[in-house]
């Protein structure tokens, strides 16, 4: 009977996998799924911003160049990225050891999630109003 029932959840499954119904996900895969992406994306930023302090002793003038690219619109937006990433990534880190370390955690990991969030959004507006601010007056004027 066992190996009967077995043959029937492979054939289960794989019907599922077929029709992309194994598994939707729920917010805390995709919390899971951002906190992954974003701590990798912060320790890349964090090499590269080795490499390129490091590079002021190797040749001052290549070092300036870089510090000259750091002013564009673009890398501005890179940057209100990589504040936003690692604000999540900070966020969700402390709920994690909530959810690891108190008792009732696991039980309120939805709700702190949706409250990480809020606290992201609330913080990340402002944040990236101020960051975007010189870089949108300079693109459309003003002063």
């Amino acid at each position: 009977m066992s190996a009967s029932v077995n043959a029937t959840e492979k054939v289960a499954a794989r019907r599922s996998r077929r029709n992309g119904t194994l598994y939707r996900g729920d917010p805390g895969m995709w919390s899971w799924v951002a906190h992954r992406i974003t701590g990798v994306l912060t320790f890349f930023f964090l090499f590269a911003h080795v490499l390129d302090t490091a590079l002021v002793r190797v040749s001052p003038n290549a070092y300036d160049e870089i510090i000259e690219t750091y002013k564009t619109p673009i890398v501005n937006l890179i940057e209100v990225g990589l504040v936003g990433a690692v604000l999540y990534h900070a966020l969700n880190g402390l709920r994690v050891m909530l959810v690891d370390f108190w008792s009732q955690g696991p039980r309120f990991q939805k709700p702190m999630l949706w409250t990480i969030l809020g606290i992201w959004v609330v913080v990340m507006l402002p944040g990236a109003y101020f960051m975007l601010e010189r870089t949108v007056r300079e693109m459309f004027g003003g002063n």
